[in-house]
């Protein structure tokens, strides 16, 4: 098989892949978009486990804990800040677990680790001559916790009819204000920003690499890297300024440092980060500010981002003041949590918005999960056609009538290219392009199967072999194609390879471009015994009445 020049490729020389997620913010409980973050940078390590799965791995996520809305949300839910940081970053874990979701290192911005990173990275920033003390005045987002320029801003009419301003990103409001802030020099960072940038593929889809030489061009404020602690007292104080707490973002980008191992040395065992997963709405602090800050400390910038876009519901934005943002948890319960990974990295595409739909949910999880892969092995492994439970031994002579057949002709064709199809697409992290391979070789499967019809072969004791071989072809189709779906359904494709009894050390990728029809040595193998249903197929009536108890 080619195997294309590709991030992973370049990574191995170190013999090490490090993948992380955002950290999440905990100012709110997760859903689907967080669950959307964490799978892709599941499904993207899975792969590279598939690949080299000799090197060290280390795949992080956790979550972000300090700032003003903290305070406030710990205010709202009439608890210690603590206690609510505990609460929701628990929740987050949970979201990882149940998901499958094989993190190596959960952080969390509370983490006594983690505070001593954030201040080892401020000392040096400020050694090196980036930070500096300076009253700042101007328009600051209470909400997105940042300053603006006037450029970002917008003037809306409020509710009482008082023209007010906000962000022209996220559209909440900001208010003036003057403080005494320590800085960093941005300013001075383009140059090497421009030089990072000068390779489109460390930032992908092409648009959102477009969106940060945009911001490039339009010139590099200083940004404020501090809050006076009396107003953001839940935060890291400045390294010998008590008076001041370190802007959320700084403290909360470091965490990727933190999961490394920083500053003890062993941390460049995985820096750089081979690959941050992101939305598109903190792309301007992975794509300038994070970037920026580790080049002024004199470190090396993440090698790609994958940012990605958002997931609407029904066409609509997902808000709680519209009630329909889709609780993870809830949804699991109907669609298997397997399912609603499937889903996501199904429909979802980095470059564009996702539309969340129940019906596009249930439509596409019966017709590929339930009835293309699943009702496939449920044929082929039942009682009736396979007596004997194995993946039977092939004679030649069979194979030779059989594969003399357009149709069977078809099926070879489609189980020796899929690989490679899915090892490009993967590459690209085109998810959706890998399930629509999968699903259309399987569908050739189920016409091989269809056309070829084995009920009819058992029946004739001279045409026994070619049953064999229509049952060996099938199984070998299911075989592949459960190790090339392992990162985007681990659990599905677990119970498929289990039922067959493929080795573990034969779930590897190379071990798809080792097929079967083609080992002269192959000896018929024992199914598992036990009875297997990969995707219960989901009632309508079922799914009805799930969602109306989700919206209650």
């Amino acid at each position: 098989m080619r195997l294309p020049g590709s991030l992973l490729n370049k990574c191995s020389a170190r013999n090490s892949f490090y993948v992380t997620t955002p950290i999440y913010y905990v100012n709110a409980t997760p859903h689907i978009g967080h669950l959307y973050s964490s799978v892709i940078a599941d499904c993207v390590g899975r792969w590279h486990q598939l690949i080299h799965s000799n090197g060290k791995y280390k795949f992080a996520t956790g979550t972000d804990e300090h700032g003003t809305k903290i305070q406030q949300a710990a205010v709202n839910n009439k608890t210690s800040v603590d206690q609510y940081c505990n609460s929701i970053s628990q929740k987050y874990r949970n979201l990882s677990d149940q998901f499958s979701v094989g993190y190596t290192d959960f952080i969390r911005t509370t983490d006594e680790k983690h505070q001593q990173a954030v201040k080892h990275f401020w000392k040096k920033l400020s050694e090196n001559g980036h930070i500096y003390s300076a009253k700042y005045s101007g328009w600051y987002c209470v909400s997105d916790e940042t300053f603006l320029v006037e450029t970002q801003l917008n003037e809306v009419v409020s509710k009482d009819g008082r023209k007010v301003r906000v962000s022209a990103e996220s559209g909440h409001p900001v208010e003036w204000t003057e403080e005494e802030n320590y800085m960093f020099r941005l300013s001075g960072m383009h140059g090497d920003l421009l030089h990072w940038l000068k390779d489109e593929s460390v930032v992908k889809p092409k648009k959102f690499h477009k969106i940060l030489m945009d911001m490039l061009e339009e010139g590099l404020p200083d940004v404020s890297v501090s809050r006076p602690s009396s107003r953001v007292h839940w935060g890291i104080r400045v390294p010998g300024d008590d008076a001041q707490s370190i802007y959320v973002w700084l403290d909360a980008l470091v965490n990727y440092l933190t999961a490394s191992g920083y500053p003890d040395k062993r941390y460049k065992d995985f820096w750089p980060a081979d690959l941050h997963v992101i939305g598109k709405d903190i792309l301007k602090f992975h794509g300038i500010y994070w970037p920026a800050f580790l080049m002024a400390a004199n470190m090396d910038p993440p090698r790609s981002i994958l940012c990605h876009s958002h997931w609407t519901v029904e066409g609509e934005k997902m808000s709680k003041s519209k009630h329909n943002v889709v609780c993870p948890f809830e949804r699991s319960e109907l669609y298997t949590t397997d399912g609603l990974r499937y889903f996501l990295l199904r429909e979802g595409v980095a470059h564009s918005d996702g539309n969340y739909s129940d019906t596009k949910v249930l439509r596409i999880l019966n017709s590929e999960l339930a009835d293309t892969l699943g009702n496939l092995l449920s044929r082929c492994t039942g009682g009736s056609l396979n007596p004997q439970q194995t993946f039977p031994a092939i004679e030649t002579a069979a194979f030779d009538t059989i594969a003399s057949l357009d149709v069977t002709k078809n099926l070879l064709h489609a189980i020796e290219t899929l690989p490679e199809i899915c090892y490009e697409n993967y590459s690209s992290y085109a998810f959706h392009k890998v399930a629509d391979a999968t699903i259309k070789t399987l569908h050739t499967a189920n016409l091989f199967f269809e056309t070829l019809k084995p009920w009819e072969l058992k029946r004739d004791a001279s045409t026994l072999p070619q049953l064999d071989v229509v049952l060996h072809l099938v199984m070998e189709c299911l075989r592949v194609s459960g190790i090339v779906l392992s990162p985007m359904v681990p659990n599905i494709s677990e119970t498929l390879l289990n039922k067959m009894n493929v080795p573990e050390v034969k779930r590897t990728w190379a071990s798809t471009t080792q097929l079967s029809w083609k080992d002269e040595a192959f000896q018929s193998n024992p199914l598992a015994l036990d009875k297997t249903i990969l995707f219960r197929r989901i009632l309508l009536e079922k799914s009805e009445d799930k969602k109306v108890r989700a919206k209650k």
